[in-house]
Order: C-alpha cells, then sequence, then structure tokens
C-alpha cells in the first residue's frame, strides 16, 4: 500500500529523519543487552524462539536506519561533488534534486545560484566580446588617424606627389579589412584613366589597366557623381560590374571619385572577393576622408608645377633655377645666330659631392653652395647668366664668347674655388670642381645640345682626374 505524502518518511524533514534513524540504530545495543540478560542471567530459561525472531527484526530495523542515515550523507557528497565540478569551470552542471527535505532545498539553492552564476558568466562573455569589438574598432580608427596624420605630415612637407598617393593607397587598404587598394588616374592634359598606384593581394595584375574614353566604363566613370558601392545590398550598372569583376578580380568594391576644379581626376577604390559582403557608413567616411586628402595633394602638386615655372631664382644660392637657365641658353642661341655671333656655355660640377654631404651634413653642405655660388658669380661679368642646375651642378651661359674665351673663364672660376676651399685645415673640406664647355654652333645649335655636349666634356673631366675644365675630347 502506497503511503500518502503525509506520513512518507521522503517528506519529513533532516532533522526528523535522523532522530528516526538514531532510534533505530540504538536498537541493535538494546537486543544485545537483552541477549546478554536471556543467555547469562538466566540460563535456567534457555533461548527461546520468540527471542531470536525479535533479535532478527531489530538487526533489520538498525540495517533501515544506517541507509537512511548513508542517503542523507550521500546527498549531502553529492552536492559537495557538484560545488568541486562548478569550481572547476563547468557551469552547465546542474543537480539532480529528488526529495523536498533540507537536503533538497540545499540542492534547489545550489541550482539557482548556479543557473545566476550561469548567467552572469554568460553576460560577463558576451560583455567581452562586445569590449573586444570595441578594441578592435578603436585600434583602426588610431590605425586609420595616425595614416591621416602621417599623409597630413608628408602634404605639409610638400613632399612628392607619388610618395604622398603611395602612402594613402597603403593606408586605404586597412579599412574594411580590404584586399586591395587601388587609385585610378589621369593628368590634367590627359583623358585615359590609369592604374597610377595599387597595394595588396596580386596588385601587380592591377597596373596595367586603362580606361579609355572609347570603353562604356570611361562615360560612367566620368559621369559618376557618387560614390561606386557594389557589396551584397548595393548593385552598380552592368557596365562597371564587369570591369570590376573582369579587370579588378573584385566581388566588392567601395570607390569615391576625385574632383579637382569640376573635373575627376581619378577614383579611389577598395575591395575584396568575400562573399556575402557588405560596407558600412563608416567605411565611406574614413575613405571620403583618404579622398579629400588625395585631392589637396594633386591640387598642391599642380601648384607647386605652376609656382616653379614662375619662379626664375634658385632659393637656396640665388642664382638663376634650370628652368630659367634653359630658356634664357635658347634665346641667345637665337640671338648668336641671328647676329652670326658665338655664344658659350659652361657646366660645372662639385668634385665628391656625395662624399661631402655624407661627412658634414646638410647644413655644412648649404652653407657650401652658397659660398661656391658666390665664388662663380663673381669670376664672370655683368651681362653673363649664372645658374644652378641640380643639387652640385652650376652653369654659366657666356653671350658673345667663343669656346677658347669660355674655357678661360672656366678655369678662372676652378681656381678661385679651389684657392678659395684651400685654408681649410681638415682635407675632406676642401672642395674643386670639374667642368666642360661647349659653343653654338660648333657643338650645337639648340639650348639642348649644347647642354648634352657640356655634359659630355664634364663627365671627360671627372675621368681624368677632376679638378679640370675640358673643351674638347683629345682625339688619339
Amino acid at each position: 500500500m502506497k503511503m500518502s505524502g503525509k506520513h512518507a518518511l521522503s517528506s519529513k524533514g533532516l532533522k526528523y529523519k535522523l532522530k528516526i534513524s538514531f532510534a533505530l540504530m540504538s536498537i541493535l545495543p538494546l537486543l544485545v543487552c537483552v541477549y546478554l540478560i536471556s543467555h547469562y542471567m538466566l540460563p535456567q530459561v534457555g533461548l527461546k524462539l520468540d527471542i531470536v525472531t525479535f533479535i532478527a527484526i531489530s538487526i533489520f530495523i538498525a540495517f533501515i536506519g544506517f541507509f537512511v542515515i548513508k542517503e542523507v550523507f550521500d546527498r549531502i557528497l553529492s552536492i559537495t561533488n557538484s560545488a568541486k565540478i562548478i569550481a572547476s569551470g563547468d557551469y552547465r552542471h546542474n543537480l539532480e534534486v529528488l526529495e523536498g527535505d533540507e537536503v533538497g532545498d540545499l540542492g534547489e539553492a545550489f541550482n539557482r545560484l548556479t543557473q545566476r552564476i550561469r548567467t552572469n558568466m554568460d553576460e560577463l562573455k558576451n560583455y567581452s566580446e562586445k569590449t573586444a569589438e570595441i578594441n578592435i574598432g578603436i585600434q583602426k580608427r588610431v590605425i586609420v588617424l595616425s595614416g591621416l596624420l602621417q599623409i597630413s605630415s608628408l602634404i605639409s612637407q610638400s613632399a612628392k606627389l607619388d610618395d604622398i598617393l603611395k602612402t594613402i593607397i597603403e593606408k586605404s587598404r586597412l579599412l574594411a579589412d580590404s584586399e586591395v587598394a587601388y587609385l585610378l588616374y589621369r593628368e590634367e592634359n590627359q583623358e585615359t584613366f590609369y592604374m597610377r598606384w595599387a597595394d595588396g593581394l596580386g596588385f601587380q595584375q592591377l597596373l596595367d589597366i586603362r580606361v579609355e574614353p572609347a570603353d562604356d566604363v570611361f562615360y560612367r566613370i566620368n559621369n559618376i557623381n557618387k560614390p561606386l558601392l557594389l557589396d551584397r545590398k548595393n548593385l552598380l550598372p552592368s557596365q562597371i560590374i564587369s570591369f570590376v569583376h573582369d579587370k579588378l578580380r573584385l566581388k566588392n568594391t567601395l570607390a569615391l571619385p576625385i574632383y579637382l576644379r569640376g573635373r575627376i581626376i581619378a577614383i579611389l577604390g577598395i575591395g575584396n572577393s568575400r562573399e556575402p559582403f557588405e560596407y558600412l557608413k563608416e567605411d565611406m567616411e574614413l575613405l571620403d576622408i583618404f579622398a579629400k586628402q588625395l585631392g589637396i595633394a594633386a591640387e598642391n602638386d599642380i601648384l607647386t608645377h605652376s609656382i616653379k615655372k614662375l619662379e626664375i631664382k634658385d632659393t637656396l644660392t640665388g642664382l638663376y633655377n634650370e628652368l630659367f637657365m634653359r630658356s634664357r641658353l635658347q634665346e641667345e642661341i637665337k640671338r648668336a645666330v641671328m647676329y652670326r655671333r658665338p655664344c658659350a656655355f659652361i657646366l660645372l660640377d662639385i668634385d665628391h659631392f656625395k662624399q661631402y654631404t655624407q661627412a658634414f651634413g646638410s647644413i655644412q653642405t648649404e652653407s657650401t653652395l652658397k659660398r661656391i655660388a658666390a665664388l662663380i658669380r663673381d669670376s664672370v661679368s655683368e651681362i653673363d647668366r649664372v645658374g644652378r642646375m641640380s643639387d652640385d651642378e652650376f652653369a654659366v651661359i657666356l653671350p658673345e664668347k667663343n669656346k677658347r674665351q669660355a674655357l678661360e673663364i672656366a678655369e678662372s672660376i676652378r681656381k678661385n674655388i679651389e684657392f678659395g676651399f684651400s685654408e681649410e685645415s681638415d682635407k675632406a673640406k676642401k672642395v674643386t670642381i670639374s667642368g666642360g664647355v661647349s659653343e653654338n654652333p660648333l657643338d650645337g645649335i639648340s639650348a639642348e645640345e649644347l647642354i648634352v655636349k657640356a655634359k659630355e666634356m664634364l663627365a671627360l673631366a671627372k675621368k681624368e682626374g677632376r679638378n679640370r675644365i675640358v673643351i674638347i675630347r683629345e682625339r688619339k
């Protein structure tokens, strides 16, 4: 017969169970006492069957009490083992609760505590993952910001346009974990777009790309007034999709047109071959910053070249610059031809200039260049023109003078420079020059021909030992 919940032992408390177990296990010592009395104190009566039966029943009841206590302590031990498992890191472990006594209540409380720990750990894990994502985003922005500062520094230092473009492309590729960054470019007086720079996976295959005015994609690119965005959510006209897939070999791309004076001069883009993929708004914003910097760099380059065309003086030495010297030499040649008069040209070069710069640095080198420029200028007449052709090259235009007269002037310049630096205590600071002389029309009838001839004579002077002037190749 099944006992009701009210009278069942399992429904009672732990204290009650322990009392019952103690009472049951106390029967055995009592029965032993009964046995001793009946065996030794009442031997004449002997051991009767009812006494043996009573002892057997008592032992059975004592074993029941023992198992009740064992069941209680096994459940407590189960809680202890579960605590050890959870302490080792297994927060998914649950304790099985069978009865509703104090041990059961303890088990349920233990399971609730474990569930709370598990919930907190899951929240902590999610928080850690979000924190890691935020940290990665911050790191990317720091890298981008560092790149923007580097580009701004190059622009402010008037670095070469190619150096600035290369840096912009390298930094742009870091956006959206792109595989490739590229720059389609066209010069001010050109119509064709060509791949000026590319960086990333397989960029070499992109360098030969050209977009001609006759191409359909040229019309699309040239008339675009918004970003070129191709990913799983955004599509472009079929001509551009074909160009991206076939030419650029990309599945996704984000590119921005760069305008200068109302004309598209470049397309700055990033891309990858991942599917599916979607560009974020912040990717477009950051790429737009790079595009604006590229536009500034391109405009600065155009302005710099325009200014250089207007300038006629070298900023360091105060002598005429190369552009002016070439133009003036051509004018003097035209005048000499018209009036049938000679016009000579001297090209001078500092001996061992590279070693001098490496030994004494840029400040000392600039001082030396100014000193040499002054010595050359003081060695010629007012109608002659003195200019700086490159870092260590100087030139003199001598109207109305032939090659022999030019040789005398060139030798005078060489000796003045040699003497001017002869008092230097350090032998390495004793500067000398070499030179070559050419004359119109004997060595040419254009400025370029006279310059080339003078360079040939200068090379001979270097070959023959330096610190000398050469006007003609010796016949063997």
